[in-house]
């Protein structure tokens, strides 16, 4: 049984354009190779709060990181803080805002793009700071990583569906297209990281609106998918919050910790 885990936070994702468009995923569940679970994100249902509330386990009105433009470090204990202070290895192929809250704040891109310091919280890394760096770039930014350093602790965070949601809006054939496309993406990966072992949480920190935005109370805004790939998920959780994914995490990779988590989830 593997301990290794890969979170992938589709940025921006919707539940509804989860659920119509993304067919390999939904393949996996219809074959049972994957469980699907409807989450709502925390308030505001804004980036920058939420990468927070899904890697520390804290919501965003009392981590402080209320908005996107707080750039400092985290003041909590994260996935990646606990597993590298227990011993694991980490890393993460992600938005240049995950770099800020759990490395060195603010990011300088010369310096930070490249990471690879044992020191850090995130250890290995490649950051971008474009909404628009692709997807697939992205992901071989991540299996570069995997391979290259075999972390215990692995994040791959693309941000295009996002990026189409803001430039046209949840109801939009660009949106929904850029759900196919990353879901065609994940089938590229996924076979090889389920034949491998890894455990798997692909979820997103929010959703989207028809005003070309999120941050509300909107369901469109707060309603997201959460996948569960690997033979340590029970799969028979009746519900799952936001706050609850880092715990689960943390427990997965057999940290010592104090995070909130549902045992039902987990075998």
């Amino acid at each position: 049984m593997n301990n290794k885990v890969i979170l992938v936070v589709l940025d921006g994702l919707n539940l509804k354009v989860a659920q119509d468009c993304m067919g390999y995923l939904n393949g996996l569940i219809e074959h049972k190779m994957a469980s699907q679970y409807s989450l709502y994100s925390e308030l505001p249902s804004l980036s920058r709060p939420l990468y927070e509330c899904i890697l520390t386990g804290t919501s965003p009105v009392k981590s402080g990181i209320v908005h996107n433009h707080v750039t400092r470090n985290s003041h909590y204990e994260s996935i990646f803080s606990l597993a590298k202070t227990q011993g694991k290895k980490t890393a993460a192929a992600a938005y240049h805002w995950v770099s800020e809250l759990y490395n060195t704040s603010p990011y300088d891109a010369q310096r930070d793009r490249h990471t690879n310091n044992p020191e850090l919280n995130i250890q290995h890394g490649v950051f971008y700071h474009w909404d628009h760096y692709p997807d697939q770039a992205l992901f071989l930014d991540g299996e570069y990583l995997r391979k290259e350093y075999d972390p215990d602790f692995l994040l791959i965070h693309p941000m295009n569906v996002d990026d189409a949601g803001h430039k046209y809006g949840l109801d939009s054939a660009e949106y929904r297209n850029s759900a196919r496309h990353v879901d065609i993406i994940l089938s590229d990966f996924l076979p090889q990281w389920i034949n491998l072992g890894y455990q798997i949480l692909i979820t997103s920190d929010h959703g989207m609106n028809n005003d070309k935005s999120h941050g509300g109370t909107l369901k469109e805004e707060r309603e997201v998918p959460l996948y569960l790939i690997g033979d340590r998920f029970s799969h028979q959780a009746n519900a799952i919050k936001q706050t609850e994914l880092c715990g689960m995490v943390c427990e997965l990779l057999g940290l010592e910790h104090s995070k909130p988590f549902i045992k039902e989830c987990l075998k």
